[in-house]
């Protein structure tokens, strides 16, 4: 029985028979069916395998637990089913997606609880770096001592191995013998990365570094659908932005816009727009981290920069292409000339579009010295490296999170 819901086809086929035969006891067995059900079976099948898809993809990036990322994944999916519904004005079931949705949502948790030995990654190392340090990182990951025989048999998800370590002969032609048998063989800064979800800085090197080129097809994908995204949701967002306007100035004096110079991509400076949170300063005033000027936030402040509300406004630097979504968060310029001088390879955080929101502020939250700065930096590095959909989509998750709960990574 382990072994059969250790199979990925074995769960996605029972998770869509058995959603329709149980809609189908449910409902009531009938020789033909309504097209209303019909059309509605097709979409509940399609919204499974989306999410069935989606889950692995996005929990790739970090060893996570899966079955957080189960539920805002498939009420997303199925969102996005009843825009399909609307947009081409099926005949559809109520009762067959509102039950079809819960009856997924708990096949889906089942299957994680009922495979968690599974989703625990179990890794061999050669004892050429501290095998503790790396156990003690995460709890989703454990990595074995490799025995002295060298045998491939005790051998578990894969070999892991500093390979800028020292090896012997012996340990050289095992690790060659490994690659050669289709054993996964990891270098150990690479595992420490996956787990972390920040790249290394201190094992960088200017050609190392030089290959972290964010893929420029879907750079031209990624401003498609973040536009359209933004477009789709003017009707709220644009109700929102203009309460906001009002409220901050029957609160304080001076503008509702914020607009202040930042670096963007390619170093290049441009002007970006945010709500005021905090009470107008003077034009001669040094620049500061936000963390450093929380005595000038006002009430209206407090509330739009926990629900983010206070970012709302870059939705136009986004559709003028200065921004995306998604990205490193942009400094301003005497910061990032401080930072050049102090942190190395800090300019390369400046090959992608800055954004709204980004993997560093999601996990680490916002950086107010030199040493958050380097932290920031590697989830940076980290992002350009895997930059792609699915870690946006990640981002995405986390950034809905925080903006409906207020809490999170700030």
């Amino acid at each position: 029985m382990q072994r059969l819901f250790n199979s990925s086809l074995f769960n996605h086929t029972v998770g869509v028979i058995g959603t329709l035969l149980v809609i189908h006891l449910i409902t009531g067995l009938r020789e033909s069916l309504p097209l209303t059900v019909v059309n509605s079976f097709w979409l509940v099948s399609f919204a499974y395998l989306c999410t069935a898809i989606t889950v692995p993809k996005i929990t790739n990036f970090l060893l996570v637990d899966r079955k957080y990322y189960i539920l805002p994944v498939i009420a997303s999916v199925y969102a996005g089913v009843m825009a399909i519904i609307l947009l081409l004005r099926l005949e559809y079931s109520r009762e067959v997606i509102v039950y079809a949705f819960i009856i997924q949502t708990i096949w889906m948790y089942f299957v994680v609880v009922f495979r968690k030995d599974k989703t625990r990654l179990r890794l061999t190392a050669i004892d050429n770096f501290d095998i503790d340090a790396l156990n003690a990182k995460h709890t989703r990951v454990h990595v074995s001592k490799l025995d002295k025989a060298l045998s491939f048999s005790t051998i578990g998800d894969g070999l892991v191995v500093d390979l800028h370590g020292p090896l012997t002969e012996a340990q050289e032609k095992f690790i060659a013998d490994c690659s050669i048998n289709n054993i996964p063989v990891f270098h150990s800064q690479s595992i420490l990365e996956m787990v972390e979800g920040k790249v290394q800085t201190t094992h960088l090197s200017e050609n190392a570094i030089g290959t972290l080129t964010p893929n420029p097809i879907y750079q031209n994908i990624k401003r498609v659908w973040e536009s359209a995204l933004i477009v789709m949701t003017f009707p709220l967002t644009l109700i929102v932005m203009a309460m906001t306007a009002i409220l901050i100035r029957l609160e304080s004096p001076g503008p509702a816009l914020f607009v202040q110079e930042r670096v963007g991509q390619g170093g290049q400076p441009f002007r970006i727009y945010k709500f005021r949170s905090m009470s107008v300063k003077s034009a001669d005033a040094d620049d500061k981290f936000a963390s450093q000027e929380v005595a000038r936030v006002t009430r209206i402040g407090k509330f739009i920069r926990k629900f983010r509300i206070d970012e709302l406004p870059q939705f136009f630097n986004v559709l003028k292409g200065e921004m995306s979504l998604i990205g490193p968060r942009p400094e301003q310029e005497s910061f990032v000339k401080q930072f050049e001088q102090e942190i190395p390879f800090y300019g390369y955080r400046h090959m992608v579009k800055p954004g709204i929101t980004g993997w560093a502020q999601t996990v680490q939250g916002y950086a107010d010295d030199t040493a958050s700065t380097r932290e920031k930096l590697a989830y940076d590095l980290y992002y350009i490296k895997h930059f792609s959909f699915w870690l946006d989509m990640n981002i995405v998750l986390k950034t809905i999170k925080t903006m409906i709960t207020g809490f999170g990574a700030k």
